[in-house]
């Protein structure tokens, strides 16, 4: 972050100190007895010229009798409030299903051409390239791997893009591939993504908004022996022993993901199948054109 950047984020969080301090009709001297922080501080945390710490900021936020996070996001609206309370009720299954009901109810997903445009996703080893790459030429589509797409939007190589931007540049990166993609093949077409791509609920809701959504399965052992033929451990570690330990990585993170790549539209499981009967299964877990199908393969 650049001096100028860190100079207006000081100054748009003292000026929330004071929004928040005025909402609750607070002096600035009932805010200081309250944190038990000097009136002098927060005279100069609200002028943009504190150096701020968590604990300072904690200790405002309970004063204020908000959160932390009520302090760094922006208000929300009352009703936005509400409805925010609503659904702070809900486990991750019930969120994904309001998300859905809120989308469909009020037209909020970009779904126009959304059954031509076909993302697998999943684990690497799964088979997602290989039968991406022919069910695009069944479909005749063009074929993308969203990887080399983010290395093109950013200009260079992935590990560059994290070694200057960090993961929260490459997500970036990352959106606006996607953006670009949907846009550049309305008409259709089938990509590739990387496997922790579910891990990002706003990427994956932009994916899922703008493609049908395959989740291409396979067992940890599969996964595990297609890689290896592959010659590329990544994200798997094989240094501390090899086969054994990298399998259990394999697991823990199909374990910890496994909910998440269930959002997916449809399911194709290639475990002891065929790469032939595999991409019939895709065939049938895709729509058909100008159809968008819900039933999930498996």
């Amino acid at each position: 972050m650049s001096e100028n950047e860190a100079q207006a984020t000081l100054a748009e969080l003292g000026a929330r100190v004071r929004a928040w301090r005025a909402r609750r009709g607070m002096t600035r001297k009932q805010l200081a007895s309250d944190s038990g922080l000097s009136e002098r501080f927060l005279a100069d945390v609200e002028s943009g010229k504190g150096n701020v710490s968590i604990n300072s900021l904690a200790l405002t936020a309970r004063a204020l009798n908000i959160t932390i996070l009520d302090l760094l996001q922006d208000a929300p609206r009352p009703a936005l409030a509400r409805a925010q309370g609503l659904l702070t009720r809900l486990d991750d299954s019930q969120l994904d299903q309001a998300y859905a009901l809120l989308a469909a109810s009020f037209g909020l997903a970009d779904a126009k051409g959304r059954e031509k445009r076909v993302a697998l996703v999943g684990l690497r080893g799964a088979g997602k390239t290989t039968l991406g790459e022919q069910l695009a030429v069944q479909k005749k589509v063009p074929f993308v791997e969203l990887d080399r797409e983010i290395e093109r939007e950013a200009g260079t190589s992935m590990n560059e893009i994290l070694l200057l931007h960090g993961q929260a540049g490459y997500r970036r990166y990352e959106r606006r591939a996607l953006l670009r993609i949907a846009e550049e093949h309305a008409d259709g077409v089938v990509m590739t993504t990387g496997g922790s791509i579910v891990s990002e609920r706003e990427t994956f809701d932009l994916l899922q908004s703008h493609f049908h959504c395959v989740w291409v399965k396979a067992s940890p052992e599969e996964h595990m022996s297609r890689v290896v033929a592959q010659g590329d451990m990544r994200p798997f570690d094989v240094t501390r022993g090899a086969t054994g330990e990298a399998l259990d990585d394999i697991r823990r993170i199909l374990a910890s993901r496994e909910a998440l790549y269930a959002r997916a539209d449809s399911v194709v499981d290639t475990a002891a199948r065929s790469i032939k009967q595999s991409l019939k299964d895709l065939e049938r877990a895709v729509p058909a054109a100008g159809k968008d199908q819900g039933d999930r393969t498996t």
